[in-house]
């Protein structure tokens, strides 16, 4: 791995809150970043919001549905790629405005859809901006702000998830029985807003403008799989377990929540089901910010075990509970460590790799684990066919487990590093 990843920087200013003496640049990058991962998570969402009415519209089951999800997925890994290695290329601010428009034009293009492979093609395009977008804005907001503060920045950022995921469900609960489906993805056209508003405001970090020399493809590649080899296996390692994780556990929990007690589920209405699902997303809200604060104080290595260690025992005792609201309580806790990980991603990535490749190896970490983490539903759907849902969501502690163990034996104690 880098050999930055030795050493550590302390300064008078760790000990001030992180927004006391902030540039207007720095709140600029932070404004932007949080807005455009906030809209990202809103055109990914709102396909999984309005299945139902758009699958009777075009005549497609399930099935079909999923394979559309899959695909915008799939499209992300290769989008980080691509959009990373522009950012790297062109300047982060540039990459970030190209990927926003990407997945803003292809959310609006899914209202146009007439036929599967419309959607399908769509929903691709989306995938590729969506893939983009964190790739440049995490770039950004690390390249930025200082050492001792980019966790609780970047955990702050990561917080947006749960803020674009709550957007997704209010467009889409008021704009669907006015207006139809077509017009929810419409409204995913706004995003593009933001990106005028970077392109004009948004200036480039000084630690990227002093790059002399910037990386071909093939020279990008070769250093991800050559000088940086280790780090990058380490990265796909913790992201593909730490995310089959995350997509096992939290794509089936509302199905389990709602699920009858008979069948291994919690035996909730729908209205209860609805508001603990809720509950779960504060919680999960805050454990994205509470991670980065707990990541520069004590180091990534020992947060991110942390975090994982809890999760894989926090799981089996969720689905044990009966009572409802010990369920809710408790179901705030597992979405408080079962996510909040995700805020150590960018911070960790950016310290381990240098600036000439920085945003292209994010993209490929992050959104390539996202990519192959997209078994994990099928492989917890199959579990629960055979031994029961609560049973299933059980073996995501494995997952977690894993996840904890690549991180104890190959990310360095990693605390407040200095971005080469």
């Amino acid at each position: 791995m880098s050999h930055n990843a030795e050493h550590t920087v302390t300064s008078p200013a760790a000990s001030t809150r992180w927004w006391k003496g902030a540039t207007r640049h720095q709140w600029q990058t932070f404004r932007s970043a949080y807005l455009g991962w906030m809209l990202d998570i809103m055109d990914l969402m709102l396909f999984a919001m309005i299945i139902s009415a758009v699958g009777k519209d075009l005549g497609f089951d399930k099935g079909a549905a999923g394979m559309v999800a899959s695909a915008t997925l799939l499209a992300s890994a290769f989008g980080g790629l691509v959009f990373g290695f522009l950012a790297d290329r062109i300047g982060r601010a540039r990459s970030m405005v190209l990927s926003i428009l990407c997945y803003a034009a292809g959310t609006a293009l899914c209202g146009l859809s007439y036929e599967l492979w419309h959607l399908l093609l769509f929903r691709v395009i989306v995938g590729l901006g969506v893939g983009g977008e964190w790739s440049a804005g995490s770039a950004l907001v690390s390249e930025t702000w200082p050492a001792e503060h980019r966790g609780k920045v970047l955990g702050w950022v990561q917080s947006a998830f749960a803020s674009g995921y709550a957007l997704a469900a209010i467009v889409a609960a008021v704009v669907l029985p006015l207006l139809g489906w077509r017009w929810v993805f419409v409204v995913g056209l706004l995003p593009a807003l933001l990106a005028f508003y970077i392109r004009r405001h948004m200036s480039e970090p000084e630690i990227w403008k002093k790059q002399t020399h910037r990386l071909s493809f093939g020279e990008t590649l070769s250093a991800l799989f050559g000088e940086h080899l280790k780090t990058t296996v380490f990265g796909l390692a913790l992201m593909i377990t730490a995310m089959c994780g995350y997509w096992g556990l939290f794509t089936w929990i509302p199905t389990y929540l709602s699920t009858s007690v008979a069948d291994g589920g919690a035996g909730l209405d729908l209205v209860r089901s609805t508001t603990w699902i809720v509950i779960m997303q504060v919680g999960a809200a805050l454990g994205f910010v509470s991670f980065g604060y707990i990541s520069d104080a004590v180091g990534r290595r020992v947060a991110f075990t942390s975090f994982f260690v809890i999760s894989a025992i926090a799981v089996p005792l969720y689905v044990t509970i009966q009572e409802p609201l010990i369920l809710m309580a408790f179901g705030a806790v597992v979405a408080f460590f079962g996510t909040g990980f995700y805020s150590g991603f960018a911070p960790t990535f950016a310290e381990l790799y240098p600036t000439s490749i920085r945003a292209t190896a994010q993209g490929l970490v992050y959104n390539g684990g996202r990519a192959v983490s997209a078994v994990a539903p099928a492989i917890i759907g199959f579990s629960a066919d055979n031994f029961g849902l609560g049973s299933g969501l059980v073996l995501t502690s494995v997952f977690f487990g894993l996840a904890a163990l690549v991180v104890l034996l190959f990310l360095p104690k990693q605390k407040a590093m200095e971005l080469e």
